[in-house]
């Protein structure tokens, strides 16, 4: 009698899992926000239009302002799948029923990219010592809040690292993506900025001249591609059909050509929550230090944190091993 009702329940979860895959009849991509709207539309649409053939839903994109839209959306499934940098990946995870299910790969073959630190070579700044010495003097363009290479990379290592807030540090600080903070750098709007090898590549490829009139000050370690991340309801025969046609883009002239388009790519590799674990261990280091140099904080409750935030941190180095 059990044996009947566990098969039974098997097969009305199968059945379910049909219902749900035949009533998926359209899916929507998120993709950040790193340029105007209207460039990113440009760069994605054909991909998302080749995606539509290959898994026989149609795919629609959706263009946030910010990062947090896109979590927002897939949280409350008005998206299904997005394009996230590592942090913003995170809550996508934590918040939004995601998970990882591919990474970037570029076209150097390279496992990551890079955040930098830039200035216009006019502005008389020639190292981060000048900026970390005299922020009074400067202002300063970081990323969204979400952002991995524009925001937590760089705040880490150049600024908590140094004991500073670049909230107070700066004589004005100003947020915007990654391309308004390269215009901003080479129009003079601001003196230093957040930017990353995405960027820079892309710029180099389609304006060198401008490219030309600008100074890297700051390089940071490697940091993990990007990854694709959806929701976790998504029916089994859709997600890998999804995956199948992700992994396996970039095949022939015309796909490599599109790829080549959106940020430099050669195509995607598979991956999982896996590949969050470094961005994760940086963001709980960056916490830990704030912490441990809070003179407002009892030492009963900083001996808490701190105890907290090595117990995450161990549990992350075993999940790495």
């Amino acid at each position: 009698m059990f044996r009947k009702i566990i098969m039974t329940i098997a097969m009305l979860a199968l059945l379910a899992g049909a219902a749900n895959a035949a009533e998926v009849k359209e899916l929507n991509f998120g993709i950040i926000a790193t340029e105007k709207a209207g460039a990113m539309k440009q760069m994605w649409e054909p991909f998302l239009a080749d995606m539509s053939k290959a898994v026989g839903v149609k795919v629609n994109g959706f263009y946030a302002t910010d990062y947090t839209g896109i979590i927002e959306a897939q949280r409350f499934n008005k998206i299904q799948i997005a394009w996230y940098g590592n942090k913003s990946a995170i809550d996508a995870v934590d918040r939004a029923d995601g998970e990882v299910f591919a990474q970037f790969i570029d076209l150097d073959g390279t496992p990551g990219y890079y955040s930098y630190i830039i200035t216009h070579k006019d502005s008389g700044i020639t190292s981060l010592d000048q900026v970390l010495k005299n922020g009074k003097k400067y202002s300063f363009g970081i990323g969204d809040p979400q952002s991995t290479s524009g925001t937590l990379v760089p705040t880490y290592y150049v600024f908590t690292l140094n004991q500073l807030d670049p909230k107070t540090h700066f004589k004005v600080m100003r947020a915007s993506n990654h391309e308004g903070n390269f215009l901003a750098v080479l129009n003079k709007q601001v003196d230093v900025a957040t930017s990353n090898s995405e960027m820079t590549g892309k710029i180099k490829e389609t304006a060198p001249d401008k490219l030309a009139q600008i100074r890297i000050l700051w390089t940071s370690p490697l940091i993990p591609r990007d990854p694709f991340v959806w929701r976790k309801d998504l029916p089994a025969d859709l997600k890998k059909k999804i995956q199948a046609f992700v992994v396996g883009y970039g095949k022939d002239a015309r796909e490599k050509e599109i790829l080549k388009n959106m940020y430099r790519l050669a195509g995607f590799k598979a991956s999982t929550d896996a590949q969050l674990i470094p961005i994760r261990q940086l963001e709980l280091f960056k916490n830990r230090m704030k912490f441990q140099n809070d003179e407002h904080m009892s030492e009963a409750d900083k001996k808490a944190r701190l105890a907290e935030i090595d117990a995450k941190l161990a549990a992350l180095a075993k999940q790495a091993k």
